[in-house]
């Protein structure tokens, strides 16, 4: 019997895009069955840092929320993959939240100066961050994958639906469907190639290992026209 604080439902959301390659910026929902409503990542900033060329916002998280009738008090807990500004931008918006992200990735960010544009966003009160070590179960049909290289402490989830079967979100560890390859990729001058080659084969392992019947690459633009938007669901 399923548990009744299972997973039910996945939204996929656009928020904005980068507008020189076409890439989408996202972020998703995902319900369980006792009502939870957990954010994976919240998309670009609602003012972007001065000088900030790169991103364009489009429907913003909130916005997308309210579409499906929810605030964001009603959010419950947010995973954190990493702090990038397209994926934690409007962070600080969910007050009632439980932010769960990489214990690696969060002392990192602390001194890293990729993270400071977003540090507003992401430095909440320490007795609302759920600092996680590694592969975590955080309830039945959601895990959390370690998944460093992209950045430290970077993290893929797993969402086990109860028709579509497992669903694979490796975020940006693997951001195009090209990248999701055994094969080498890097041409050397990346100095976080070996992780992001230890990343991409764990995953590669789990999908193999845990029949994953989809794979949402975050960033892929092609991939994404085919997929179901929020307010559509997977379930």
């Amino acid at each position: 019997m399923m548990s009744q604080n299972a997973v039910q439902r996945l939204y996929l959301m656009q928020v904005g895009i980068m507008p020189e390659y076409q890439i989408p910026i996202v972020c998703y929902l995902v319900q369980t069955g006792d009502g939870r409503n957990i954010l994976i990542d919240s998309g670009l900033p609602e003012i972007m840092p001065e000088g900030e060329s790169e991103f364009e916002n489009g429907q913003d998280v909130i916005e997308q929320l309210a579409s499906m009738g929810l605030k964001p008090d009603d959010i419950d807990t947010v995973i954190s993959t990493h702090y990038d500004l397209d994926h934690a931008g409007r962070h600080a918006a969910f007050t009632k939240a439980q932010y769960v992200v990489q214990r690696v990735h969060h002392l990192d960010a602390a001194s890293n100066p990729r993270f400071a544009a977003t540090r507003p966003q992401w430095d909440q009160p320490m007795e609302r961050i759920r600092l996680v070590d590694g592969d975590t179960e955080l309830l039945p049909g959601l895990e959390l994958i370690e998944t460093s290289g992209h950045v430290p402490g970077h993290q893929s989830v797993l969402v086990r639906l109860p028709n579509t079967g497992a669903v694979l979100l490796p975020i940006d560890a693997v951001p195009f469907g090209e990248g999701f390859t055994r094969d080498k990729q890097d041409d050397g001058t990346n100095p976080d190639a070996e992780a992001i080659r230890a990343s991409t084969i764990k995953l590669l392992d789990l999908v193999e290992r845990e029949h994953v019947a989809l794979v949402i690459f975050g960033h892929d633009g092609e991939q994404w026209e085919t997929l179901k938007k929020a307010p559509a669901f997977y379930e």
